[in-house]
């Protein structure tokens, strides 16, 4: 369990305390509009109105005691500057703060942000990504150039093991879970005795250009498999 304090209660802060109160962390929310943090107030661990951009509020809040600070101010710069600011001087452990544009980005991790998202930006990459690839169900990204994919099994590998199909040699990709058919929980870090199925949606790490060789093979075998039939 982390202590997570979210400094702006936009819609991003909102979707971002929901999720980390759903995974049971401690959630301390802050806002200086009172109605912003109405609907969080029954679930959220604690909450506080105040302006942050003081330094007196910000001392209150004793920002050193939360694993991360979220700044999560969307439509006034400035204030998310200065925020982003204060609470590294005042010995925040993490600061993730929002951003819209590169520019911002630079100025933020200039200034106390130990690192900085990009919510509309990072959703549009993902679906972009998605639906640029076939065969491909979901996708996350990851740093340096490595992302989570979900994807079906090569036609070779079915039927075999995964110890059997050496895929983690072969082309230096990591099984971390299996999504079975009809089934919504996924199998975590399988055991190398597993015996791959069609129907199976792997969940696997590699590198990108690893992941689109084989999603490029997957849609190959899948063409030729289709062509056959027809004759």
């Amino acid at each position: 369990m982390k202590s997570i304090l979210i400094i702006g209660m936009g819609r991003f802060g909102h979707h971002l305390a929901a999720n980390f109160l759903s995974h049971n962390h401690d959630v301390m929310i802050v806002d200086e509009d009172e109605e912003k943090l109405e609907d969080m107030v029954p679930y959220a661990t604690s909450t506080r109105i105040g302006d942050c951009t003081s330094e007196e509020v910000l001392k209150s809040i004793g920002v050193r005691n939360f694993d991360v600070v979220f700044v999560c101010i969307g439509t006034n710069f400035q204030s998310s500057l200065e925020i982003t600011s204060l609470v590294k001087e005042l010995g925040a452990k993490r600061v993730v703060s929002k951003a819209t544009r590169d520019i911002q980005a630079k100025f933020l991790l200039r200034n106390g942000a130990d690192e900085v998202i990009y919510p509309d930006k990072d959703i549009a990459e993902k679906w972009a990504e998605r639906y640029s690839q076939d065969n491909l169900f979901d996708y996350i990204d990851l740093p340096g150039a490595f992302g989570i994919y979900e994807m079906p099994p090569l036609r070779e590998w079915v039927g075999k093991s995964i110890r059997e199909s050496d895929i983690a040699a072969k082309h230096k990709i990591s099984i971390l879970g299996i999504k079975k058919k009809h089934e919504e929980e996924m199998s975590v870090m399988p055991s190398a005795d597993y015996i791959i199925r069609d129907t199976d949606h792997l969940m696997v790490m590699a590198g990108n250009e690893v992941a689109e060789r084989l999603l490029k093979q997957n849609k190959d075998n899948f063409a030729k498999g289709t062509s056959e039939r027809k004759r």
